[in-house]
């Protein structure tokens, strides 16, 4: 469904008395060469719904009245099937808020993050998750702390992704996209079509208006899509705001010496005999690859155990 359609939806569950209306004027405009004027429809539409189509774009000027924008997109709104002046794609901008808590995550998220650079912080974060994990540092050589971490970040990750971030939204911004590339790409083809055979300039300037408003849909829909990077960034911050900690607390711990020399060489695939400091890929230290390798492999298998799918819906 288009950009129009959605609007032409939106204006409908505003004002349901409209339907009728759109209906007499696609009548008055099929029996008019294609354009209406106010006179024609005003037994039927109320000055304010009119003014409402003009606003929103799904009216446009003619040349002695209003055409509709994009006819296609209008037929699509009112001769759908069961559903076809319902939101089945439209996106409600409150369902992709973030809470007040989700953006207190974030703030709690950046402050964590000043101490990969700030010994203080790090020092204060490191001794205080040490008073838990130190026993699990105990009972196990590093690397497989590290391993033991990543099982546990991959957990809560997956739970979190699952809970807090909607698919089916996503999916919807995704096929809004995809609707008005198909668009531009059909008018794109009809304007070509049109210019091989030698059409009148009117309608090749009419195909060129068409694809300017496509444009310009396509164009508000990308400035609308900043809903779906919030909805895909939300798990993002409650993530980072469990794992930064005990980066940190790794981070400290190899550091600042906390884990003896026998620890601090481990055999990790495909590279072999490594200490853990030791860099691997440019700044990458071995005990950061390591954890990455495990997370992801964790991750992977959690969600297959767990049948979890965060493919986006309605694509």
């Amino acid at each position: 469904m288009t950009r129009t359609a959605e609007k032409i939806n939106s204006l409908v569950r505003e004002d349901s008395s409209l339907a009728d209306g759109l209906e007499t004027i696609r009548q008055k405009a099929d029996n008019n060469g294609g354009e209406v004027q106010w006179q024609d429809v005003n037994d039927d539409l109320t000055s304010g719904q009119w003014g409402r189509l003009i606003e929103k774009g799904v009216l446009v000027d003619g040349d002695e009245g209003f055409e509709i924008a994009d006819r296609e997109a209008y037929d699509e709104a009112l001769d759908g099937d069961g559903d076809s002046l319902e939101a089945d794609v439209d996106i409600d901008d409150e369902e992709s808020q973030w809470s007040q808590w989700d953006k207190l995550a974030a703030v709690g998220s950046v402050l964590l993050m000043i101490g990969y650079w700030l010994e203080d912080v790090r020092n204060t974060v490191g001794t205080t998750l040490d008073l838990g994990l130190g026993h699990l540092d105990a009972a196990l050589p590093f690397y497989a702390v590290i391993l033991s971490v990543a099982l546990l970040t991959g957990l809560y990750s997956t739970l979190l992704q699952a809970n807090l971030m909607n698919p089916e939204i996503i999916g919807k911004y995704q096929k809004r996209m995809k609707s008005m590339q198909d668009k531009q790409k059909d008018v794109r083809e009809r304007k070509k079509a049109a210019e091989e055979r030698g059409a009148s300039e009117a309608e090749i300037e009419r195909l060129e208006n068409e694809m300017e408003r496509v444009r310009e849909e396509q164009m508000e829909a990308m400035a609308d899509n900043i809903g779906m990077f919030k909805e895909q960034f939300r798990p993002m911050v409650w993530i980072m705001l469990f794992t930064i900690p005990l980066f940190l607390w790794m981070y400290w711990k190899i550091l600042d010496g906390h884990v003896s020399s026998a620890e601090m060489t481990m055999v990790m695939p495909i590279i072999g005999q490594i200490d853990l400091n030791e860099g691997v890929i440019g700044p990458m230290w071995a005990w950061i690859i390591w954890y990455f390798l495990c997370s992801m492999g964790f991750t992977q298998l959690l969600r297959k155990a767990l049948n979890i799918d965060m493919t986006p819906t309605g694509t």
